[in-house]
C-alpha cells in the first residue's frame, strides 16, 4: 500500500511539473524579483547607473595567513567581465538581487583557491542562482569543486556554468550533471535558446557580440561563453520568482524541455545555410 501511495504522489509532483512548462505562464510579466543571484567573478560596477541599485553586497575574496576571507569589497571592477555578466542578467530578470564575490584580478586572472572559496562562499550564503563565468583547467581543483558543486545541488542552489573558450575541458562546465552547463551562439532571441543533445556541454544561447554594462557607466560588445550563461540566469530567476521550490533538476528539465521545442520550432535548413 505504501508503494502504491508514493507512485502516487510522484505522478502527481510530475504532472504538476510538466503543466508549469510554458514560457507565458513561467515568466511572463516577472522580473527576477526578489531572487539572490550571486555573480563569482571579477566584481561589479556598483555605480553603474543600469546596476547601481541591483547590487546588494559586493565582496572580494583576500588572502590572510595562508587563508581566505571574504571582506567588503571597495575595488569596484578593473576587467569588466564581472559587471559585463552582471548586465546581461539584469537585462533578462531587471529586479533580482545581486551579490558579486570578487575572485579574480584586474586581467580577469585568479587562483583556483579563490574560485573553489568563492563557489564555497555563495553556497553558505544561500544564493539561489550563481553565474560562474569562470573555470579551471587544472585538475587539481576539479575534484575539489566537484564535491562543492554536488552540495550545491543538495541544498537547492542552481548553478550556471559557462563553457571553456578554448578546445580544452575546463570544471566546472564539463560537470554537467551537478549544474546548468552554457556555450555560445551568433544571434538570436535569448528566450529561444538551444540544447545540444548528448553533448557534455549543454544549452545553447547568444554570446556573440553582445551589448552589455562596462565598468565606468558605460556599454561594450562582448563576445564568448562567458557571455551566454548570463542570459540563462537570469531566465532561471524568472523561473524561482514564479516557483521558488523549484530543485536544480526540475529547473534543468523545464530548460530541456523548452530548448527541445525551441529547436523543433525551427524551419528546416537547406544544405546551403
Amino acid at each position: 500500500m505504501a508503494q502504491s501511495y508514493a507512485a502516487i504522489n510522484m505522478s502527481s509532483e510530475l504532472i504538476d511539473l510538466w503543466s508549469c512548462i510554458e514560457p507565458d505562464t513561467l515568466w511572463k510579466g516577472r522580473t527576477g524579483r526578489g531572487v539572490r543571484v550571486a555573480v563569482v567573478d571579477s566584481g561589479i560596477d556598483t555605480e553603474h547607473p543600469a546596476l547601481k541599485d541591483r547590487v546588494k553586497e559586493s565582496v572580494e575574496a583576500v588572502p590572510d595567513a595562508g587563508q581566505i576571507t571574504f571582506q567588503l569589497s571597495v575595488s569596484g571592477d578593473q576587467a569588466g567581465h564581472g559587471t559585463a555578466c552582471a548586465g546581461i542578467i539584469t537585462s533578462i530578470a531587471p529586479e533580482v538581487e545581486l551579490y558579486s564575490i570578487k575572485v579574480l584580478g584586474p586581467n580577469a586572472s585568479g587562483s583556483g583557491e579563490m574560485f573553489l572559496m568563492g563557489v564555497d562562499y555563495a553556497i553558505k550564503q544561500k544564493m539561489q542562482v550563481v553565474n560562474l563565468s569562470l573555470g579551471t583547467t587544472k585538475r587539481d581543483f576539479w575534484m575539489p569543486l566537484h564535491d562543492l558543486l554536488d552540495r550545491a545541488y543538495r541544498d537547492h542552489v542552481i548553478l550556471v556554468a559557462a563553457a571553456n573558450n578554448l578546445p580544452a575541458a575546463s570544471s566546472p562546465s564539463i560537470f554537467s550533471s551537478s549544474l546548468i552547463s552554457v556555450v555560445k551562439r551568433a544571434g538570436g532571441e535569448p528566450f529561444n535558446f538551444g540544447y545540444q543533445y548528448g553533448e557534455v556541454i549543454e544549452l545553447v544561447a547568444p554570446g556573440v557580440q553582445v551589448e552589455t554594462t562596462w565598468p565606468g557607466g558605460g556599454y561594450r560588445q562582448v563576445t564568448g561563453n562567458s557571455f551566454a550563461a548570463p542570459y540563462i540566469t537570469g531566465i532561471v530567476a524568472l523561473m524561482l520568482e514564479a516557483r521558488p521550490n523549484l530543485t536544480p533538476f526540475q529547473i534543468k528539465t523545464i530548460l530541456y524541455a523548452i530548448a527541445e521545442r525551441n529547436q523543433s520550432a525551427l524551419p528546416p535548413q537547406s544544405p546551403n545555410d
